[in-house]
């Protein structure tokens, strides 16, 4: 009797890894998954740069979910330093989710990564997104291409969109990772310190509002972090572009553009930290930050790969 006591409350607890090409919805995934938005999205591609840790606690299983940079072909430092960190992330997991956005179909990114999987031998599993774009008949052939081309223990179908499919990926992850007790308590959801995710959280929005005007070379970094005496926080970010023409695009006209920015980033970080914010935003032009190793680190990238 105590032995089947013991067995039914043991717990479990593991690394899973969400990777795939660019713009495949891992980051829409996780929060979906997590149950709430760490994980930045925007249209713009390789908008995820490192690994960010999203925790799920539900009843006797913990899931640790590690959203990683998209995988593709690397051209650049940066572009070599994300993809790094990316299979770093599957390579520590203790399984892989290989997202596969189905409307854009089977691209040579993916068959790479599905290619590397099977070369590798890491336990993955396909997962097909955004099925609600795509017909039930063409789902079932991505499905058997990708079958043919790596290995995976099993294929689901979901939208991280509208959740379809999520519960039944998540409650299988939950059944395979290992038996262990849990790394972090129940109601922590991330690892990520909060400096961190309001740099993230701001980036987002230059993202959003400057999508067609702003080059990708871009990027966030809280400088400082004060609390205050009434339970609200003073924060300050700079915004770092490589050209002045770049800075000028980012203040807009009168300052309207850095007002917008620095409003709807306020705004979400104060119901992502349940207090009030006070966001303070400049920008700075410093052409050489993509060969900058303290930016790399800032960023949590290996600057050497």
């Amino acid at each position: 009797m105590a032995e089947a006591v013991a067995k039914r409350a043991a717990t479990r607890c593991g690394y899973v890894a969400l990777i795939g090409a660019p713009n495949a919805g891992k980051s829409t995934l996780l929060n979906r998954l997590v149950g709430q938005k760490l994980a930045i999205v925007s249209p713009k591609v390789q908008t995820t740069r490192s690994r960010l840790l999203g925790i799920a606690s539900e009843d006797d299983a913990q899931l640790i979910f590690v959203d990683t940079p998209g995988i593709f072909a690397p051209r650049r430092r940066l572009d070599r330093a994300m993809v790094a960190a990316a299979w770093a992330g599957a390579t520590d997991a203790d399984i892989s989710v290989l997202l596969v956005d189905a409307a854009r179909g089977i691209d040579d990114d993916t068959c790479r990564i599905a290619a590397r999987l099977k070369a590798d031998r890491r336990p993955a599993i396909l997962a097909l997104n955004k099925i609600d774009l795509v017909r039930r008949e063409v789902l079932l052939g991505l499905a058997d291409q990708l079958s043919k081309q790596g290995k995976f223990e099993q294929v689901f179908m979901i939208s991280s969109l509208t959740g379809d499919g999520v519960d039944d990926l998540f409650k299988h992850l939950a059944r395979v990772v290992p038996e262990g007790p849990f790394l972090f308590p129940p109601d922590q959801l991330s690892d990520a310190p909060e400096r961190w995710l309001a740099a993230e959280v701001t980036r987002e929005q230059v993202f959003l509002q400057l999508h067609d005007e702003l080059p990708y070379s871009a990027t966030v970094e809280t400088e400082s972090w004060e609390e205050r005496p009434d339970g609200s926080v003073r924060v300050e970010q700079v915004i770092y572009v490589r050209r002045p023409g770049q800075r000028a695009i980012v203040l807009g006209e009168g300052g309207k553009r850095i007002k917008t920015i620095g409003a709807r980033a306020r705004a979400e970080l104060s119901a992502m930290l349940d207090r009030k914010v006070h966001l303070f935003l400049f920008v700075k032009v410093r052409e050489n930050w993509l060969d900058d190793p303290e930016r790399y680190r800032a960023m949590g990238v290996d600057f050497n790969v």
